[in-house]
């Protein structure tokens, strides 16, 4: 929200030499966060000058310019000759001048030059340029704008450019802070500053009159709530959309974030911005009859105020007349009946809709706006009716229109349940020892009604006011307590954590492999989850087959509409951003959910529960059957080289052996063996690819990425990576002893070489190994593969270290030999396995 400065001075008192920045920090004390500080980039000499003279002269090129004589005072200079191409003003008129020195928004530095055969000594200035908006219709006429300033007066001040906004952010439970009015009484609160409402206005009642009431005929509420629960309607009849809008609305409008767009639109913006209530502004002689409020049609289309075409949803709350929808409620009007340069009779409209039905309708049809952002956090009920008076004031004083007695009031009984805030209560919740004065008082000041409550517990009954709809319970009138006296009151004190609630046996698994990873000198680099069907197809599948993926409803990225199935698009982006810069030797990781819907099964549901109840346990579990299965994968990168070039040594180009040593990293971590069996992927090189398995279950690959892939992707050289399904793998963990006992016994270790088909696996063989050695074994290692000259052809030489030891004794070399020799015999009954020599 943007405050201009001028106007908040209006309605709560601002110290004349208050800095923006103290305004920020008096405002960040009661909860709001500062955002930005926002000018008018103009300076220097910018004043009130009148034409003397105005000769046009046309020039070879088709254009007539004008050379003028303009007196922009004695203290200014006097008499200036100023070249200008704008043709809507006359000998006479008062214009807005800016002399050589000044600067205008761009920045547009202004000086004496020589153009069309004159010295130009300045510039008559336009709208657009001085930044009071997009419109350049010409130069700024004062008379135009009812403004009649003695020759040489600062323009500056006198436009209202000398204005600054202060931005605060607002945060979804305190949309009355959307407003001049909620900022300039949370500015009262913060400061003790006297607060002047401006929805305090001496209005008469609405009487009936002679129609243009609205019926709502909601027959289907959401949820028990209908869409409409106040709606009231005023006439202003003869105005005259062409009157100009006041420079100081034009500002305040402009450092508030809106163009000025016509009086008639600006009024219902600049009323909107002070109260909180957004308004429409129809063109009462497009309407057809009586308005209607009531629930869309299936199928029914409006075309909204952008020009575009919608179709509405069922849910979706409509503003009609007899010839059909004239504005979706709440979020954009209709371009039949919109106010326009013709418009002369207006019907005002001020309403009170359901939070929740603007909200989904914004969202549904894409149409954020300032009226939907204020409606979905409520409006003050008691508001519609001033805010619908002061525009139709607005419209009588600045565009002469005439306020007549038709339009109505449709109103219901506003209720705001009581809240019993028992003694105590607040003081155990937050910590700090206030006083019940203190309690009392911090409540009044926001505007509630606090009562002693007669009730056992002792205490207050509460009463809201009825612009803060998020004060509901006990607890949110006790964080009221605590940022009216001061956020710095509560002590820093660290809370207990009670035993036994520590991270999951899961948790700490998932902490575990990322703890190993980055020991081992991998960085972490977590990446959005999202991505495009063929990046799916091509890293979630081993074949690269065509896999069902979720597609995003309102994706961030239209190129990225879906749902990652795996971790590897997210590195390659991450790589070619850092290659991109120069860092080339990379080892990255990340773990994160991944999305497997499975095919056939339709996830996702348009029954939202309502905010503010727990859901039942059987709409718990009809939205967790929504949501596709989500497991957690581990998956890491290399590329680049591992160990960089140095005195004596070459450089060494991280590969496949890297990365398995990252996949024992990570098996070691969860507590279990991950085995490598050859394996292909659509998306690896063949014959570098491996499947990763525990206890013979797929959990996961390894491999080079294909040329083609890391080319697509724009990396240089190759690539490696794995992906573990990390979840599977620690369930196949089960419970882990994290540390084992050392034995006080020596290890026994010896070597076997095996010349056996090359096409037998080396995991197979030290598997058969392992079983025939029995339980005197240890470890067995392959620490060679070799295929040359002295072994056959379509054979390979294996060899592979054995540790051997016992529990209760030192082994011999004799029975380590005993234990290794079983093992080669079961190896060369399985694949024909023999010594080599």
């Amino acid at each position: 929200m943007r405050v201009p400065l001028s106007w908040l001075r209006e309605y709560v008192d601002v110290a004349a030499d208050a800095s923006p920045e103290d305004v920020l920090e008096a405002l960040v004390t009661v909860g709001f966060e500062e955002e930005d500080v926002h000018r008018f980039e103009i300076s220097g000499p910018v004043v009130v000058g009148q034409v003397v003279s105005l000769d046009p002269e046309p020039q070879s090129n088709g254009k007539t310019i004008n050379w003028c004589q303009v007196d922009v005072g004695e203290a200014n200079g006097g008499i200036r000759g100023i070249v200008c191409g704008a043709h809507n003003f006359v000998a006479g008129d008062k214009v807005v001048v800016t002399l050589p020195g000044a600067v205008l928004p761009g920045p547009f530095p202004i000086a004496a030059r020589k153009t069309y055969g004159h010295v130009s000594d300045g510039m008559i200035a336009s709208a657009r340029e001085l930044g009071l908006g997009d419109e350049h219709n010409g130069i700024v006429v004062l008379s135009d704008l009812g403004i009649d300033a003695p020759v040489g007066t600062d323009a500056i001040a006198l436009l209202g450019l000398d204005d600054i906004a202060v931005e605060i952010n607002v945060t979804p439970d305190r949309g009355y802070a959307f407003s001049l009015r909620g900022v300039a009484r949370e500015y009262s609160h913060a400061t003790g500053a006297a607060f002047r409402d401006p929805a305090e206005r001496d209005f008469a009642e609405l009487q009936p009159g002679m129609g243009h009431t609205a019926i709502v005929d909601d027959r289907a509420p959401v949820r028990g709530r209908v869409g409409a629960s106040e709606f009231v309607t005023r006439v202003v009849r003869g105005v005259d959309p062409a009157s100009p809008t006041p420079p100081w609305m034009v500002a305040r409008l402009s450092l508030a974030g809106m163009r000025s767009l016509g009086v008639l639109i600006d009024i219902t913006n600049y009323v909107m911005l002070e109260l909180g209530q957004p308004l429409h502004g129809y063109d009462l002689d497009k309407l057809t009859g009586s308005i209607t409020v009531r629930r869309a049609a299936s199928g029914e289309k409006i075309t909204t105020l952008d020009g575009q075409e919608r179709t509405l949803h069922g849910e979706d709350l409509l503003i009609t007349d007899e010839s059909g929808p004239i504005g979706i409620a709440g979020v954009m009007g209709g371009g039949t009946t919109e106010m326009s340069e013709t418009t002369q009779n207006v019907l005002i409209e001020a309403a009170t809709f359901d939070p929740i039905t603007i909200a989904r309708s914004a969202r549904r049809h894409k149409l954020p706006s300032e009226a939907s952002k204020r409606f979905e956090r409520g409006v003050d009920p008691l508001i519609p009716f001033v805010a619908a008076r002061r525009a139709a004031d607005l419209m009588v004083e600045l565009a002469g229109g005439t306020l007549t007695e038709e339009g109505g009031a449709l109103f219901s009984e506003v209720f705001v349940s009581e809240i019993e805030l028992p003694s105590g209560f607040v003081q155990g919740l937050i910590g700090v020892d206030y006083s019940d004065a203190e309690i009392t008082g911090a409540l009044t000041t926001i505007g509630a009604e606090v009562t002693a409550s007669e009730s056992a517990s002792a205490g207050w009954v509460v009463i809201p006011p009825t612009w803060r709809p998020d004060l509901t319970d006990k607890w949110t009138l006790a964080e009221e307590v605590a940022r009216i006296h001061g956020l710095d009151r509560i002590p820093a004190v660290l809370p207990t954590p009670p035993s036994g609630r520590g991270l999951t046996a899961l948790q700490q698994g998932r902490r575990r492999v990322a703890d190993a990873l980055a020991a081992a000198g991998f960085v972490e680099t977590p990446a959005f989850p999202f991505t495009t069907d063929v990046q799916n197809d091509l890293h979630g599948s081993a074949s690269g087959e065509h896999l069902p993926s979720i597609r995003l409803a309102n994706p961030l990225d239209g190129q990225a509409p879906f749902l990652r199935r795996s971790l590897i698009p997210g590195l390659l982006q991450t790589a070619h951003r850092n290659i991109s810069r120069g860092l080339t030797d990379l080892a990255i990781f990340e773990t994160g959910i991944v999305f497997l819907p499975e095919p056939g099964v339709e996830y996702g549901t348009d029954e939202v529960p309502p905010p503010g109840e727990r859901p039942s346990a059987e709409t718990l579990a009809e939205l967790n059957a929504s949501i596709p299965p989500q497991n957690r994968f581990v998956s890491a990168l290399l590329t680049g080289n591992v160990t960089p070039r140095q005195p004596g040594r070459a450089a060494e180009a991280a590969g496949l052996t890297e990365a398995l040593d990252a996949v024992r990293v990570i098996a070691s971590a969860a507590g279990v063996e991950i085995d490598v069996v050859q394996s292909e992927r659509a998306a690896l090189h063949p014959g570098r690819t491996g499947e990763l398995r525990v206890a013979g279950k797929p959990v996961g690959y390894v491999g080079e990425l294909h040329p083609t892939v890391t080319d697509d992707a724009d990396l240089p050289g190759r690539a490696t990576v794995l992906e573990i399904d990390l979840d599977l793998v620690l369930s196949l963990a089960g419970d882990r002893i994290v540390a084992a006992s050392l034995s006080t016994f020596p290890a026994a270790t010896q070597d076997v070489s095996l010349t056996l088909p090359a096409e037998v696996p080396a995991a197979d063989v030290r598997d058969a190994l392992l079983e025939g050695a029995g339980a005197l074994v240890e470890s067995v290692r392959l620490v060679d593969d070799y295929r040359g000259e002295g072994v056959p052809q379509g054979s390979k030489s294996l060899t592979f270290a054995l540790r051997f030891r016992a529990e209760d004794r030192t082994l011999t070399a004799a029975e380590a030999t005993e234990a290794k020799l079983a093992g080669v015999a079961v190896a060369a009954e399985r694949f024909g396995a023999a010594l080599r020599d």
